[in-house]
């Protein structure tokens, strides 16, 4: 077929195109693996060296021409298809839309937020860390040694040896901060994230929970500060008429220890089964920093001292919200916690 007969062949086949199928058909016909096009390019290598040139333009100038019409047509057709869809699938916007269910903040979300919020007011920075953690960071920069009781098999998920772990605390992070001071600056800061123990789950454990731990290191720090600290804190998660007292207590990392209280967010201090009549209940352990942490983190104790404290954020959720379970927590149904959506809160 000489390149006149193809190309008023074409001309004729381009007129006759209604629809998307009948273009696609045309282009296999035209530019498929035996199209009539894809043929004459094809029978170049017969034609004399002195005409290639020549012959080979002419075949591009009937491909570049179909390729125009192909992508012009078919823009055209699928406007004209939408066009109709449109007339024939009008939507009447006045009626009501279908409800979907949405998520709701994690509960836990919402405290640890607040928490948030309320130190970084106070100038403390939020500092986050590893999940699995080095011994070193997790014990004995915290001045628990091996061997120690704490160090229990039956508390902590060892990965590797008795090296490399699940974080039990997020009190690595404290000393991972601590040494990025490198003994020079004061620090603020609190460290809210995930930790992990071996405990059975039930209604009050759980094998992986949240904590907040909180550090301030500066100079001529003393409990008093903690105690300030301790009572903004309640004082803006359960109100101005929340009172906090401090116990004695041990921990390996401060000294002196001690267990914080707070009135009873249930009776109010009157005595209930929550408070076990006593009117208060154990909500945070703390204390002045021990001089051995400090000293392995390079701060020199006599110069420099501090407070640390440590919440589980699911403890203090359960009394805010009144929750007897901790793994409501966890739990996807939207039945369940919509009921603490962010727009009922206060």
């Amino acid at each position: 077929m000489k390149f006149e007969d193809v190309k008023k062949a074409l001309d004729k086949d381009l007129v006759e195109i209604t629809d998307i199928n009948k273009l696609n058909d045309l282009k296999v016909k035209y530019l498929g693996k035996k199209g009539i096009i894809t043929e004459l390019n094809s029978e170049i290598r017969n034609v004399p060296n002195e005409e290639k040139k020549e012959f080979g333009m002419k075949v591009n100038e009937l491909r570049n021409r179909f390729n125009e019409f192909f992508d012009s047509t078919k823009e055209k057709i699928e406007q004209e298809e939408l066009n109709k869809r449109l007339e024939n699938e009008a939507i009447d916007i006045s009626l009501p839309s279908t409800k979907i269910p949405v998520g709701a903040p994690n509960i836990l979300e919402k405290l640890i937020e607040e928490v948030e919020e309320l130190f970084m007011s106070m100038g403390y920075d939020v500092v986050d860390g590893p999940e699995i953690e080095e011994d070193k960071y997790n014990f004995e920069m915290l001045n628990i040694p091996k061997g120690h009781p704490a160090r229990d098999a039956q508390d902590t998920f060892y990965i590797e040896g008795e090296e490399i772990l699940l974080r039990s605390q997020t009190s690595p992070v404290q000393v991972r901060t601590m040494l990025k001071g490198e003994g020079k600056v004061p620090i603020r800061m609190i460290c809210p994230g995930k930790t992990y123990r071996r405990d059975d789950d039930d209604a009050s454990h759980s094998h992986n929970f949240m904590q907040i731990e909180g550090l301030l290191v500066d100079k001529d720090i003393s409990l008093s500060d903690l105690k300030g600290t301790m009572d903004i804190l309640f004082k803006r998660l359960f109100g101005e008429n929340v009172e906090t007292r401090f116990r004695p207590s041990y921990y390996q990392f401060t000294e002196p220890s001690v267990e914080v209280d707070i009135t009873c967010v249930n009776c109010h201090g009157k005595g209930c089964s929550v408070c076990k009549k006593t009117g208060w209940v154990t909500v945070v352990g703390a204390g002045v920093v021990h001089p051995n942490v400090l000293r392995m983190s390079g701060y020199d104790p006599d110069k420099w001292s501090g407070f640390a404290f440590g919440f589980g954020a699911e403890r203090l959720a359960m009394m805010k919200y009144d929750i007897n379970d901790i793994r409501t927590f966890y739990n996807a149904d939207l039945r369940e916690v919509k009921t603490f959506d962010r727009e009922d809160e206060e």
